[in-house]
């Protein structure tokens, strides 16, 4: 009797455990399917928030999207409180080596070239900047066309990318404010003029409904670099061209150090639909999607 029931008992744990194991299986993460989360850089979010909608209607997965700044989607990986980011810049030395004491490589995929914008109050009635005058403002230097600089978030990849071009290790505190989002950018420079708006290309090319009646009171400036005597205008064929001084190229950087929805999204974003987004975004692809022509030898009346 005794062995009957310890045999019986073992038949009930061999199931239970076949039934977890088929559950862990079913809910298993591949690179289509499962639940991960996606760092943006804030200034990127408006067009991963396409590729994520896009994605999620083709495939059985679910990307939360986390936009945060430059500085705290760099920590967070670190942290390693996700694994999968979208960056305008790579990772570097002292950053690869936190990934390579936990024996991952990761893996990076350029997605697209995107444009940091100078915008001014519509009531503005010069539309040209030279990036030099910017420059020598943040440095403390007075310049007559430029009140103030408004960016969105002192630890964001804006700042860190105009503090470079003009040699600060910071912020400057006279003449320059900062901001949380690059929307609030957008709504102070469209009521006050004299004041210059540093944010993210994609936020003026693609505005939400609530965002368009700012965005409409805004002019985008065209820059004229340090080495250039011409102004231009940031769009995708003076990016593509190689003439807009304030271009930066965009990554998908994948540290899950497994095959899951990081590669699948990658590979999606940088493959044929997700590179159509980008080029309707206003943003430039690395891959300009090929347009398919059908040549007929014969016209024919379709109307009949």
């Amino acid at each position: 009797m005794r062995n009957s029931v310890n045999f019986s008992g073992l038949i009930i744990l061999f199931l239970f455990f076949t039934s977890c194991n088929k559950s862990n299986q079913n809910n298993q993460e591949t690179i289509l399917k499962g639940n991960a989360t996606l760092l943006v850089d804030e200034t990127l979010q408006p067009i991963m928030e396409d590729q994520i909608e896009v994605f999620e209607s083709r495939y059985e997965a679910k990307i939360k999207l986390d936009a945060k700044s430059e500085n705290e989607v760099i920590q967070a990986l670190a942290k390693d409180t996700s694994s999968i980011a979208v960056l305008s810049r790579k990772l570097n030395e002292v950053e690869m080596k936190i990934f390579e004491s936990r024996k991952i490589i990761p893996k990076v995929t350029p997605i697209a070239i995107d444009a940091i914008a100078f915008i001014t109050n519509a009531g503005t009635k010069d539309t040209l900047i030279a990036l030099s005058d910017v420059l020598d403002f943040m440095k403390g230097k007075s310049v007559g066309n430029i009140k103030g600089l408004v960016f969105d978030n002192p630890n964001s990849s804006t700042v860190r990318y105009m503090n470079n071009l003009a040699g600060l290790s910071a912020i400057p505190e006279k003449g320059v404010f900062s901001f949380g989002t690059n929307n609030e950018v957008i709504k102070f420079v469209s009521d006050n003029q004299g004041m210059i708006g540093v944010v993210g290309m994609n936020w003026l090319s693609q505005p939400t409904p609530a965002m368009q009646r700012y965005v409409d009171k805004v002019n985008i400036l065209s820059v004229k670099g340090l080495k250039d005597s011409n102004y231009y205008a940031p769009d995708q064929n003076t990016i593509a061209e190689g003439k807009y001084p304030l271009a930066r190229d965009l990554f998908i950087v994948n540290c899950q150090g497994y095959s899951g929805l990081g590669m699948g999204f990658a590979s999606f974003v940088a493959g044929d639909i997700g590179q159509r987004i980008i080029l309707k975004s206003g943003l430039l692809p690395v891959k300009v999607p090929p347009r398919k022509l059908v040549i007929r030898k014969e016209i024919t009346n379709d109307k009949n």
